[in-house]
């Protein structure tokens, strides 16, 4: 598929200078738009992301970081605008928060929009035990990835968060230039496909940040595997909810934080 047909992939004169040697070229860049998220048809929070799996996007945000899946959520609308894209999200009761405690965020921000300590760490519920996963379905589903970000293949500048059976096989990838985005659009799909979201495990092209781990244990993920570090904030979180945090993922090598007892070695 030509990088200028790549929903989220945009085209840009550069001058590439190599060994002394300026060439004029075309660079392929990752979009970067204003996202309004409002429920009900009133604003809660503005954050930047790519604009593609909006509805994807608008699901697990509405589990995550408003609690309603399933029958709350009635639906969710995507409409372009001249100044970014809107993103209604309808649900059947009120919402358990208050719009006056969003603000805008940007894209690699987990906190903005929160106005209260305790808005913004919240401890979520114990996960299910899930299924044992051998540390070798740990980097299978690494060797796979790469070929699975189209985005990142074209730009070099987005995240990806994916969704491994128990063998390590990718069954879900999505991309964005947020991470929290990402894994957003991620389980979002896993809802929508009704995936067992305690038969195999979630990977992440970043660190693994407080907001991830608080994200994927509200999804009932039960391992969140990372390929860089994780906060000492994400390792006390994943303690206290029986997820899984491995770090450092690398080809031969990968870190576990929290609850190793899910893993099985040779």
């Amino acid at each position: 598929m030509p990088t200028d047909r790549i929903e989220g992939v945009a085209r840009r004169e550069v001058v590439d200078v190599t060994g002394g040697v300026s060439t004029p070229r075309q660079d392929h860049l990752a979009e970067e738009v204003p996202l309004a998220v409002h429920g009900n048809g009133e604003p809660l929070a503005v954050m930047m992301g790519s604009p593609c799996d909006l509805a994807d996007f608008a699901r697990g945000f509405a589990l995550t970081e408003l609690g309603v899946a399933g029958e709350g959520l009635l639906s969710v609308t995507v409409e372009t605008l001249l100044e970014g894209i809107r993103i209604d999200i309808r649900t059947r009761d009120p919402l358990p928060v208050r719009a006056d405690r969003w603000l805008p965020g940007r894209s690699g921000c987990g906190i903005c929009g929160n106005r209260a300590l305790e808005d913004v760490v919240r401890q979520p519920e114990a996960v299910a035990n899930g299924s044992l996963i051998a540390s070798s379905a740990l980097a299978i589903a690494l060797a796979q990835l790469e070929q699975r970000q189209p985005l990142n293949a074209a730009t070099g500048a987005i995240h990806a968060a994916a969704w491994a059976s128990v063998d390590g096989t990718l069954m879900l990838v999505r991309e964005d230039v947020g991470r929290h985005n990402a894994l957003d659009k991620l389980i979002g799909a896993m809802l929508h496909e009704s995936v067992d979201v305690t038969s195999g495990f979630a990977l992440v092209t970043s660190r693994a940040s407080y907001e991830m781990v608080a994200k994927a244990a509200m999804a009932g993920m039960p391992l969140l595997a990372a390929i860089s570090a994780p906060t000492a904030l994400a390792v006390d979180l994943a303690l206290g909810c029986g997820l899984t945090l491995v770090g450092f993922l690398r080809e031969g090598r990968h870190v576990v934080y929290s609850h190793p007892e899910r893993l099985t070695t040779p």
